[in-house]
């Protein structure tokens, strides 16, 4: 597996740094050029980090966020796609995007949206069992307006975690949403400045931290039904994502959508 960063080391050359504070660890995504897309490399980082976390006691909480102030996640690095490269790592599929959405871990862990969180960013966001949001952060999953599906666990998280009208509007619309109004609609825990997002999300982390180790542990089993490293109500929904994926994204609308957006056009849809 290969080595996590330290932030010691902030560089280009690392697209994921790794910190420790305390019992906090932190794991950043090292790509504001690119608004910290998700690549390859980001996937191998963050999951092998996550794995530390997992199997280390002296690691009782993980915080999650993107370098830079624009952008959180912009979800799959669609250039590098285009490039033909691989962005979920091969052997590393259950994991999904970013080594993260489908890694059930049993530490608690919290995402700190720096910026937007759009796509695969708001996915990490549902992913994970605590949001901190900065004031300037907007969440949304737009791939309906694209003929693709959010299939990175949003199409099922997102109606799950909110009232399902309201979820199944953010999804079918696919418009997005102030950080503001997810606090409205309990979808995070905190909004604050920008500035402060990451302090703020390490110092809850550190609350939680303070606690009983196993007893935490134990808490997040029971509130989530993990059972070891899995979540056995997810099972067949990821099975039913895979299959609408399939289906989907050999249409002639999945290709129209991305054309469409690249070309700044409004996309003509066949339905089929």
């Amino acid at each position: 597996m290969s080595e996590p960063s330290t932030t010691g080391q902030a560089s280009a050359e690392h697209p994921v740094l790794v910190e420790r504070l305390g019992h906090v660890m932190v794991i950043t995504i090292n790509r504001p050029d690119a608004r910290n897309a998700v690549n390859e490399a980001v996937c191998l980082g963050v999951g092998d980090a996550l794995e530390e976390a997992d199997h280390d006691d002296d690691v009782r909480a993980v915080v999650l966020t993107g370098a830079g102030d624009k952008a959180f996640c912009a979800g799959a690095d669609l250039k590098a796609i285009l490039r033909g490269e691989r962005i979920i790592p091969e052997g590393r599929e259950l994991w999904g995007l970013a080594g993260y959405v489908g890694h059930y871990i049993g530490k608690p862990t919290i995402a700190a949206v720096n910026g937007a969180a759009i796509g695969g960013g708001t996915e990490l966001a549902l992913a994970s069992d605590l949001v901190v949001a900065a004031d300037t952060a907007s969440f949304g999953l737009p791939e309906v307006k694209r003929g693709l599906v959010a299939g990175a666990g949003g199409a099922f998280r997102l109606a799950a975690q909110l009232p399902q009208r309201v979820g199944l509007e953010m999804l079918l619309t696919g418009d997005p949403i102030s950080a503001q109004r997810a606090l409205e609609l309990h979808l995070v825990n905190r909004v604050v400045p920008a500035a402060d997002v990451l302090e703020t999300a390490v110092e809850l982390a550190g609350r939680i931290a303070a606690n009983a180790p196993l007893s935490v542990q134990a808490t997040k089993r029971i509130a989530l039904g993990h059972q070891g490293s899995q979540r056995p109500a997810d099972a067949p929904l990821w099975e039913l994502t895979t299959k609408e994926l399939a289906r989907v994204s050999g249409s002639a609308d999945a290709v129209e959508g991305p054309r469409a957006f690249a070309e700044k056009r409004a996309p003509v849809w066949k339905g089929r």
